[in-house]
């Protein structure tokens, strides 16, 4: 092979894919807490090198965020066919089962990540952040305004409840979720006027009927305080 100026000529090697470090580090996460995963690890998971590893990513807490923005372009990606005639309420109820189930395959490292938050407050705003950012998508998937101050407002009420949430879904081994969407289907129900989601939502005092529940009716269970975000 030749040799330029400026080095061996030849076919440049295509960059590695984003999504195959992104799996690396996720599997790590699943195995290990967030602050001690190396960039080496990760590297060397993915089988690629640390020039490779920048390309892509300029740290592991990079990762994380493209982690979460590629849960909301799952999210975002289904189109629901049937939601104009639903609440606010009921829109937002059926977001945020499809943000669990974009969630699912990476269980472990959703409790890995709420594990390091709850050992550094630190880490925990750094999560906050970017869990308002992603909640302001997923109401904005259920048609709901996060336009100025009361978006901003809206979005930081709705991350605080979905990681509420998520610490039952971590727990739920039901296939079908019961305790999770009965553990949403009550925060959505306190929620509604925090959130602002009162206008044109239909009441059982006021419709004449029973509201739309959610997939299945199931017992509450327990739902520890601590803090997650995903």
């Amino acid at each position: 092979m030749a040799r330029s100026p400026g080095g061996y000529r030849g076919a440049a090697a295509a960059p590695p894919g984003r999504d195959a470090i992104l799996q690396a580090f996720l599997v790590l996460l699943g195995e290990k807490p967030f602050d001690s995963i190396s960039l080496i690890e990760v590297a060397n998971k993915a089988g690629v090198s640390l020039a490779d590893l920048r390309a892509s990513f300029g740290s592991t807490f990079d990762m994380v965020s493209a982690f979460i923005r590629e849960t909301d372009r799952k999210v975002l990606a289904v189109e629901a066919q049937d939601m104009e005639d639903q609440s606010p309420r009921d829109r937002l109820f059926d977001v945020l089962m499809r943000r669990l189930d974009a969630l699912a395959p990476h269980k472990a490292a959703v409790r890995s990540l709420g594990d390091s938050a709850r050992r550094s407050p630190m880490f925990a705003l750094a999560l906050n952040r970017l869990a308002v950012r992603s909640q302001q998508w997923m109401l904005a998937a259920a048609k709901i305004d996060v336009a100025g101050l009361r978006g901003a407002v809206r979005a930081q009420g709705l991350a605080v409840l979905f990681s509420q949430v998520l610490t039952v879904w971590l727990r739920d081994e039901d296939p079908g979720l019961a305790h999770t969407m009965a553990a949403l289907d009550r925060k959505l129900d306190k929620g509604e006027r925090a959130l602002g989601l009162m206008h044109n939502v239909c009441r059982l005092a006021t419709c004449g009927g029973r509201r739309r529940r959610s997939r299945h009716e199931s017992t509450p269970s327990p739902e520890p305080d601590a803090p997650l975000a995903a």
